[in-house]
């Protein structure tokens, strides 16, 4: 290796210019394609667990204090930010932020927790309308995660298979 070598490579290197980008202090937008965290909008959620059921990393969990009231918590912290959420939720309630930067020393900071009222039918006890995207998951009953602890416990009264929700009410005519 030759002195001349080093100095032609050292001429070709500064023709190239700047190759690194200014990140901290001028950060490029992410593309729309960019898939953040998922950012809950309580207001849209109807409670109907599809994104729990659904979530590859089991870092969305669902506990049921009672017939009318469900609290949905997200952890955030083995969340892979893959959208699946986003995909089943039928009343758009989640959406994934254009944020890149979710660096924090405390975990809880990724987290969020919603508590929602849900309305219930007096006469089926359901929480939503029948013809919807709700009756393909298949589930009922109530949720039991262990929030504590935040922990994802499959824990569901049975399955249904054909059989309807709610047995038809007998009412007896004159």
């Amino acid at each position: 290796m030759s002195l001349l070598s080093k100095i032609e490579e050292t001429l070709l290197c500064l023709k190239a210019g700047r190759a690194t980008l200014p990140y901290p202090a001028q950060p490029k937008p992410a593309p729309e394609t960019f898939r953040g965290r998922p950012i809950f909008d309580a207001y849209k959620c109807i409670g109907c667990a599809g994104c729990a059921n659904n979530c590859p990393a089991r870092e969305i969990l669902i506990f049921d204090v009672s017939q009318e009231i469900r609290v949905l918590q997200y952890l955030g912290r083995r969340c892979t930010y893959c959208g699946r959420c986003v995909e089943v939720c039928p009343e758009k309630a989640i959406t994934m932020s254009l944020d890149s930067e979710s660096a924090t020393d405390r975990v809880g900071d990724l987290g969020q927790r919603l508590e929602l009222f849900m309305s219930t039918c007096q006469r089926c006890g359901r929480c939503f309308k029948l013809p919807s995207a709700l009756e393909e998951l298949k589930m009922k009953g109530y949720r039991f995660d262990d929030l504590r602890n935040e922990r994802w416990i499959f824990r569901s009264q049975g399955r249904l298979e054909g059989d309807p929700v709610v047995d038809d009410l007998e009412i007896e005519l004159d």
